[in-house]
Order: structure tokens, then sequence, then C-alpha cells
């Protein structure tokens, strides 16, 4: 599709500066897609055996705490639990991949999981939370990876667009415009090259 332009060489001349900057344009976005996509696969290969330790972690966490509830008198448990003694803050940073601010996130641990006397609870109850207190630390890396992948995800997603609209929109049209005002430059030397002759004729004659 022809630009809405003036067939003029100025035109001529700021078109072709236009489609410069377009193909360099054009070759960074690819080169920022292609990364992107191969650390985006690099983040999606950690998360699959990730997640899959993480439920497992929980699946046994899970069990553990069926078991200690199994061994031990209600009161017993909701006492042993009521008061926790471990405290936990979570801090989120930003790292920069190819311009995608993603997340990482730091986290700080004081004191013990396991806040209670051992006369009425069961070891079942501390294995419980001692696997509790490692599948948190997988939780906290899996959800970094899938936040960091959604990010890279959108980011390639619009990354995509802007190359396909100069590869297939903005380059081709304004080299058709190029072509165009290159032909009606063309036609209008030859137009005056045809009446300078018809001139030189009429003075010759």
């Amino acid at each position: 599709m022809l630009l809405n332009v003036n067939a003029t060489r100025m035109e001529q001349l700021q078109l072709r500066r236009r489609l410069d900057l377009a193909r360099r344009g054009h070759r960074l976005l690819s080169q920022k897609r292609d990364e992107i996509s191969r650390r985006l696969v690099q983040v999606a290969a950690d998360i699959r055996p990730l997640r899959r330790r993480v439920e497992q972690e929980l699946l046994e966490t899970t069990r553990r705490f069926l078991m200690a509830r199994a061994t031990m008198e209600p009161e017993d448990m909701r006492a042993a639990l009521a008061i926790p003694t471990k405290k936990f803050q979570l801090a989120v940073q930003f790292a920069g991949i190819m311009s995608v601010k993603v997340p990482q996130l730091v986290k700080e641990i004081a004191g013990d999981i396991v806040c209670y006397g051992f006369a009425t609870t069961s070891g079942e109850l501390d294995i419980a939370l001692r696997a509790l207190e490692r599948a948190f630390d997988g939780l906290l890396e899996l959800a970094e990876k899938e936040k960091q992948a959604m990010l890279l995800a959108t980011e390639l997603q619009k990354t995509r667009r802007r190359v396909n609209v100069l590869e297939h929109v903005l380059i081709p049209n304004v080299q058709e415009t190029i072509k165009y005002i290159a032909g009606k430059l063309g036609e209008a030397e030859r137009d005056n090259a045809s009446r300078l002759m018809k001139i030189a004729e009429m003075i010759r004659a």
C-alpha cells in the first residue's frame, strides 16, 4: 500500500532514510525475539522438573500431616501449631532480561518451625513440619520461575507483533512508495526532456 506522500525527491530521500531505520529496527527486534525465545525455553525447561519436585514434596507433606493428625488428639494438634515461632519475610528484587524486568524473590527466615514441646506431640508432626519447610523453598523458586516465564512470553508476543508489522507492512509499503516516487520522477524527467526537444526543434525551425 502506498503511503500518503508527495512524489518529490525530498520525500524519496526521507523515505529511504526511514527504510534504513526500519530495517535496522527489524534486525534488532528479530535478535531480541530470538534471545527472548531462547531464554523462555531455558526457563520452561527449569520449570518442568521443579514443578514435579514441588508437587511431590507437597504430597509428602500432606501425607505426613495426615499421619500426625491420626496419631494425635485434635486439641493437642491445635495447641502445638497455635503460636508459630518462625518468622518469614519476602523481598522482591528485579533483574533485566532483554529489557524485561523479571522478579527475583529473596526470603529472610528466622526461628525454628518446631515451636512446641514433645510431651503431647507426635514425631510425625516434626517430620511434617520439616517437609513443609523444605517444600516452601521449592514453592518460592517455582513462583519466581513461572512469573519470569509469563513476563517473557508477554514480551515475546509484543516483539513478534512489532517484527511482523515491520516485515509485512511498514517496510513493503515504504519500498513500494519509493518505487512509485521513482517512477513519477522518471516520468516527469521524460516529459521535461520531451518538452525541451520540442522547444529546440521550434527554435531550429
